[in-house]
């Protein structure tokens, strides 16, 4: 919507708003980028919005098909969790332990290379009335194993990280600079919340993962479809609240000189969209300053649910309290949450003895109790919950046995979902008798990313965006496929 002026006076030129809007801390910052007001009577807009008509906002879309999940927690593990050691028990290897393996393989680190292969150190069982079989590492995991589907057959092709990374993020391997599946998520669908933003990341305290704010980008799309990063220490968001110097009369002076420039903007701007011409509008600056601090607030959760997620023992307080935060956000209406570690801890080239249960042991309960929390309130039932990395493990030795580890594997490895419409109770996929290939049902980042946007209600075929006279896509016309037998 368009509002006229009679203000025939020149614009300031000291500052434009966008100056303005970066350099006064008056509690906007990138976490302003929420919906407008539905009261505003913009209608919701279709998701294959035709070349010409493309609109940035976050106003709530018209999914192609009647959605089951309404927002998704990814709880993305950087470095490649070992899955012979956690999720896929494979006996032959164990028979074959210390033996040549007789396969073609790929090495990242050829100079600690060997074609021994290693067995697990751990032991695996049946768990749930499923019977699906995980490692010791997961006990906490091993509890919601009914809930959960376990995907045996991920498969990238790319050893590495960064390329595999933004493969499972993006839609392509290797490309940096598009948008993410948060990104086309939100543009897909617009947000289901005025009060936050409705894309967040929580980093870590020892810094960002591999591949850096890559990992939520927003690519080529505007900037109001990037993640929004909650700091890891408090406060979790910078600039939430006004200066005191600015505060009361003076903050409220300074929003109807920003509201003044917004609309003499769009004045003469027609058919800019509506979110960038009422962008500072304080009614929601407001809005974030006490439902942000609201949300962040773990104090307000029992005390039952804190030792639920770990936060009474040091080994698990910081992954548990974003776990927590984490639901408490969908719980809000956010609608893409992503928890990452710093660098890449599962990246168990060396010691894995030591080092893969070290990383279990962090992230396991944590893991464990937001699907058990998410489940007893209801919102699993629309709220996905995604645990897994870029790449697995390879079945053979990095290293002297004793003290080494396992290198890089995309050919064939584990994640798993849980919630918002994926079936419960069952594994989908195997690799092969040692856990080196995809062999069975094998699951491409494309085919996982068609599969996410389907629940979501998006046909990932007809969800466009226009770049530079250009149609994008997710998958970007790469082969996909919705996989329907994990489907409840």
């Amino acid at each position: 919507m368009t509002e006229s002026t009679t203000d025939n006076q020149p614009e300031p030129s000291i500052q434009t708003r966008r100056e303005f809007l970066s350099q006064h801390a008056l509690g906007l910052g990138s976490v302003a980028l929420a919906t407008l007001l539905k009261q505003d009577n913009l209608l919701a807009t279709p998701v294959d919005i035709p070349r010409g008509q493309q609109r940035y906002d976050l106003l709530p879309k018209q999914p192609h098909i009647a959605p089951k999940a309404k927002s998704m927690i990814s709880l993305f593990m950087h470095g490649g969790p070992a899955h012979m050691d956690l999720t896929d028990p494979k006996p032959e290897l164990e028979r074959l332990n210390g033996k040549t393996y007789q396969g073609d393989i790929s090495y990242s680190f050829i100079k600690r290379a060997s074609k021994r292969l290693l067995g697990s150190r751990w032991r695996f069982r049946p768990h749930g009335e499923c019977g699906t079989q995980l490692s010791e590492l997961l006990p906490n995991i091993s509890e919601v194993v009914d809930d959960i589907c376990l995907i045996r057959s991920m498969h990238t092709g790319y050893n590495g990280h960064e390329v595999s990374i933004r493969y499972m993020h993006s839609g392509i391997p290797a490309v940096t600079g598009r948008p993410t599946l948060g990104s086309w998520l939100l543009y897909g669908l617009g947000s289901d919340t005025e009060n936050l933003p409705a894309y967040m990341v929580m980093t870590d305290p020892g810094g960002h993962p591999v591949d850096g704010i890559h990992n939520w980008s927003n690519g080529w799309m505007p900037t109001l479809f990037q993640g929004t990063v909650l700091r890891p220490k408090e406060p979790r968001i910078l600039n939430l609240d006004a200066p005191p110097v600015l505060r009361g009369k003076v903050q409220e002076h300074n929003l109807k000189f920003l509201a003044k420039l917004n609309k003499r903007h769009a004045a003469k701007h027609p058919g800019e969209n509506d979110l960038d011409a009422r962008i500072a509008t304080y009614e929601l600056a407001a809005r974030m300053q006490t439902s942000a601090k609201e949300a962040l607030d773990i104090s307000q959760e029992t005390r039952a649910t804190h030792q639920m997620y770990g936060l009474d023992d040091p080994k698990t307080r910081e992954y548990g309290t974003r776990c927590l935060i984490a639901r408490r956000l969908v719980e809000r209406g956010v609608r893409f949450v992503q928890l990452f570690l710093n660098g890449q801890p599962w990246d168990n080239h060396n010691n894995i003895k030591a080092s893969l249960p070290a990383a279990c042991g962090r992230t396991d309960k944590p893991a464990a109790a937001l699907v058990k929390d998410l489940k007893r309130s209801g919102l699993l039932e629309t709220t996905i919950v995604h645990w897994g990395g870029e790449i697995g493990r390879l079945p053979v030795t990095e290293g002297d046995p004793a003290s080494g580890g396992r290198d890089h594997n995309g050919q064939g490895f584990s994640t798993w979902l849980a919630g918002g419409g994926i079936k419960g109770g069952m594994t989908y996929g195997e690799t092969d008798e040692v856990g080196h290939r995809a062999a069975v049902n094998k699951v491409t980042p494309n085919d996982y990313q068609a599969t996410l946007l389907h629940l979501f209600g998006i046909d990932y075929q007809k969800l466009f965006f226009f770049h530079n006279g250009q149609q994008q896509q997710l998958t970007n016309g790469r082969k996909a496929r919705v996989v329907h037998d994990i489907l409840a």
